[in-house]
């Protein structure tokens, strides 16, 4: 349609870029059918230190809570997206995914139920991140196990994400002794003395960026609760996080 055409630019861009999203989607599911070990987003990084502006949008980026929507249909997602982070009107909604109203209604409580029973709460402000951060590096740094497990919640869960063509593990591991030890372990075998560490935002939740020389190898993100970690994300999959080049 040519753009003089257009009563409605917003509406028309929204309804466009919401179909290609839902057919690509369908296709994403049926690839990532097949990809090898868990799958994250790919991360989005600010390391300006300045406060999240919108505190909402931020939080809809987060890696948990897009983990969250994988679970979802692709139809799903986008209702739930458009009436819960972009404020749409359900007629609008239900011309954009070819549903009623009623229908799209629907939809929002289904989605939002499967991602509320789930979606996991983080609390801790910039500044205790930070700290905890810091005393999380010195304690892989030292191979304190006493010193982790005193920052790790007992039930701490950790998901890597290296789509095969890099190291990470190929299950989620649980438990604070457990990643404790694998933190120091993998520290002693692993570590190349090579890597320069950055504090960043990663989607939204405190993490550290791991570079050697310009090239970025690993990207981790922290969900702090009651101030323990209670969830750790890592992503070492070189396509994801090729976009880190301190070169760039």
């Amino acid at each position: 349609m040519p753009p003089g055409e257009v009563e409605a630019p917003r509406a028309w861009l929204t309804t466009v870029i919401t179909r290609l999203c839902i057919n690509h989607l369908k296709s994403a599911r049926v690839q990532r059918e097949r990809y090898i070990g868990p799958w994250l987003p790919e991360p989005l990084i600010s390391t300006d230190g300045q406060p999240d502006e919108n505190l909402q949008l931020a939080d809809s980026l987060s890696l948990a809570f897009l983990v969250l929507l994988e679970t979802l249909t692709p139809t799903e997602r986008a209702v739930l997206v458009l009436r819960d982070v972009f404020g749409s009107e359900f007629s609008e909604i239900a011309t954009i995914v070819h549903r009623s109203e009623v229908n799209c209604r629907q939809i929002l409580a289904r989605a939002r139920k499967s991602v509320g029973e789930r979606r996991p709460r983080f609390d801790a402000s910039r500044e205790q991140a930070e700290q905890l951060l810091e005393k999380f590096q010195r304690a892989v740094e030292d191979g304190e196990i006493g010193g982790l497990l005193d920052l790790l919640a007992q039930d701490v869960v950790l998901v890597s994400d290296g789509g095969g063509k890099a190291r990470a593990l190929m299950r989620p591991i649980r438990g604070a002794d457990s990643l404790a030890r694998l933190f120091v372990n993998a520290k002693r075998k692993f570590d190349s003395g090579a890597e320069e560490i950055e504090h960043a935002r990663v989607n939204g939740l405190p993490g550290l960026v791991a570079f050697e020389g310009t090239r970025a190898k690993r990207v981790m993100a922290f969900g702090i609760l009651e101030g323990r970690i209670q969830s750790v994300f890592v992503i070492t999959n070189p396509e994801k996080i090729r976009h880190l080049d301190r070169t760039r």
